[in-house]
């Protein structure tokens, strides 16, 4: 399936979790926020939290500072 990702076109396999389109982009636990069609996904929601066609994913990662 196609998605949109960080602006960017993506083919991913269908039913792909959230959690599983991390891991497989090497950001499993990491430090970041998951957006898809413009909606926060909670990180308890990773895994039940499904990507479908044309979704658009944004991936923001989180850094500190002072």
């Amino acid at each position: 399936m196609n998605i949109i990702l960080n602006g960017q076109a993506r083919e991913l396999p269908d039913h792909i979790s959230a959690s599983e389109l991390l891991l497989s982009l090497d950001l499993a636990n990491k430090r970041l926020a998951l957006e898809v069609n413009r909606e926060i996904v909670p990180r308890s929601t990773f895994d039940s939290h499904i990507i479908n066609p044309g979704d658009s994913v944004e991936i923001v990662h989180a850094i500190g500072g002072g």
